[in-house]
């Protein structure tokens, strides 16, 4: 129900009702201003984009601190690593991409500074902020999608050779080379490395348990506290490590105090710079392509590669380690070979067969 009617003080009065039946109302100097208003706010209503007057105040940097505090329900770690979005006093009711929030331009300049996956992240979080303002009211329907989105980027990262792992694991101090050997032969991340326990590892059964990450954080999904098989060598050079280094957890320094990220990274980037042929930002997080790489190339195929590594989908490990992979060219050639020849042994007995029944070839 909508309507016009004339005050007593000459102004014009517009009403109508919103889908729960409140009444919204609007007062204009003229009767054609109040008309465009009412035809406006109908018009929203009957396409389906009307928002709530006093939602459609809050600028996107508001809804974005009033997201990021419901956000802080999530893990520290995880709340600390959210890119930030900020578009100053752009309303969000009025968000529309490319136009009003300048997406292209604004992609195209991160574009200049970060990797694309970064890029990427960044576009996830707005379409994610924005869906929740769909959800929650402030906004009809949101711009971000599929069709906004920029490239994800192609990952092809660097592989350290055997000798170039070996290398770094003799340059590093022998307090940390039991570090440096989870990331390479059992995938560790960095975090989880300096979060391992010596209660963690079964020396016995060849079995690492990740369930932490630095200081002493839960890991945040199920898949990333898989158990790793480590094999006898590994077991016994860690058990040696223990012995020696260690009591609590896995990496201590000489006080027997849990090592951090940073003490293990500063001696890494010591080991790195002795290592002919390292690219200078070759990172700790690069030695787990060298974990997969041997899994690859020992012939494991992509979900038992996708396990060890704790992906949780195949898609993630494909994407980052499909071009380790051994082509298929030969495999192919050798299934229809197979098939071709298993009729009388061998390629030529098939094709003196075929001709001597009157087939013609080429």
């Amino acid at each position: 129900m909508a309507n016009i009617a004339k005050r007593p003080d000459g102004r014009w009065r517009a009403r109508y009702r919103d889908p729960s039946g409140k009444e919204h109302a609007g007062h204009f100097p003229r009767k054609v201003d109040a008309q465009k208003w009412l035809d406006r706010e109908t018009a929203k209503l009957q396409t389906g984009t009307w928002v709530e007057p006093k939602s459609s105040k809050i600028t996107v940097a508001e809804w974005c601190q009033t997201w990021l505090a419901g956000y802080g329900t999530r893990k520290h770690s995880t709340v600390r690593g959210s890119p930030r979005q900020d578009h100053g006093s752009v309303r969000v009711a009025s968000a529309r991409l490319p136009a009003t929030l300048g997406h292209q331009v604004m992609t195209v300049q991160l574009q200049v500074e970060h990797a694309d996956s970064y890029v990427y992240a960044l576009h996830a979080r707005l379409a994610q902020i924005l869906s929740d303002a769909v959800h929650d009211g402030v906004l009809a329907r949101s711009p971000a999608s599929r069709r906004t989105s920029p490239r994800t980027g192609s990952q092809r990262p660097y592989v350290a050779s055997t000798e170039q792992i070996w290398g770094l694991h003799d340059a590093m101090g022998e307090r940390y080379r039991a570090g440096l050997l989870l990331a390479a032969f059992a995938g560790l991340r960095l975090a989880e490395v300096c979060g391992l326990k010596v209660a963690d590892i079964d020396f016995m059964r060849g079995v690492v348990s990740p369930v932490r990450q630095h200081p002493d954080d839960a890991l945040k999904t199920e898949c990333s506290r898989t158990p790793i098989p480590i094999p006898d060598s590994l077991a016994l050079t860690l058990s040696v490590h223990v012995a020696v280094y260690s009591d609590y957890w896995l990496l201590a320094d000489e006080w027997g105090h849990q090592l951090g990220p940073w003490q293990l990274q500063r001696a890494f980037r010591a080991a790195r710079a002795k290592v002919p042929g390292l690219p200078v930002g070759f990172r700790f997080h690069d030695l787990r392509h060298y974990y997969a790489s041997l899994l690859i190339a020992s012939g494991l195929d992509v979900k038992v590669v996708q396990t060890r590594l704790r992906h949780a989908s195949a898609k993630t490990t494909l994407d980052t380690y499909g071009h380790l992979w051994p082509d298929s060219d030969d495999s192919t050639r050798a299934a229809i070979d197979a098939v071709m020849t298993a009729r009388s042994g061998n390629s030529a007995d098939f094709l003196r067969t075929e001709a001597g029944a009157g087939k013609h070839f080429p």
